[in-house]
């Protein structure tokens, strides 16, 4: 068997020390990704993810927001010391991918497929995890790291604002990414016997 994709996503980790020291140009990311998120598989074709990449000053505006919308969340000043470092760690990377859904698509499709309404956005979900582990492996293949946040909802609002985002994109997942400078530790796996049936 051909394990060519199988040794792309084992390259795909969690890299939490992000730096900015990016051999590609930003076009050049941005037009590598868009081709990846368009490939990406959504039910009916649907294609109901939104993408917003952030380089240079709009990053770090991303994460100044983060911080200042955290202060009053986190429920003691030592706590949000340690919060603020956790989200300096994500603005010292090199650049962040803000994914939404386009809920007027996925309200569309309810309408248009009644049989289907309670599901379409489940497969919306589906689609979402698709573009973030292709455009994730993506970037592990070109010598970058990433990671994944989920600092929506409480972000939503400011988050719309900064960026000019429509009304209809609900923002689901913040992926800040950049050099390497620190490799993700050793990963542990649950026994296969535990998550897997093979039935014949």
């Amino acid at each position: 068997m051909n394990t060519e994709v199988l040794d792309e996503l084992k390259k795909r980790r969690s890299i939490y020390a992000l730096g900015k020291d990016v051999k590609q140009s930003d076009d050049e990311i941005v037009d590598l990704l868009e081709n990846v998120i368009e490939e990406s598989p959504s039910s009916f074709n649907s294609q109901t993810n939104r993408v917003v990449f952030l380089f240079g000053d709009k990053h770090d505006q991303l994460w100044d927001i983060v911080v200042k919308r955290l202060k009053s969340e986190v429920p003691t000043e030592a706590a949000y010391e340690k919060t603020k470092a956790k989200i300096a760690a994500f603005k010292a990377a090199y650049g962040t991918i803000l994914y939404f859904t386009d809920t007027d698509v996925v309200k569309k499709l309810e309408h248009d497929f009644p049989l289907y309404a309670d599901n379409f956005y489940d497969w919306s979900e589906q689609s979402q995890g698709n573009a973030q582990l292709e455009v994730w492996t993506t970037l592990a293949t070109n010598g970058l790291g990433a990671n994944l946040q989920h600092y929506n909802p409480i972000i939503d609002d400011q988050v719309r604002a900064a960026f000019d985002i429509p009304a209809n994109w609900r923002l689901r997942a913040q992926m800040p990414f950049g050099s390497i400078e620190k490799p993700a530790g050793e990963k542990t796996y649950l026994d296969k016997a535990s998550r897997f049936k093979v039935l014949k």
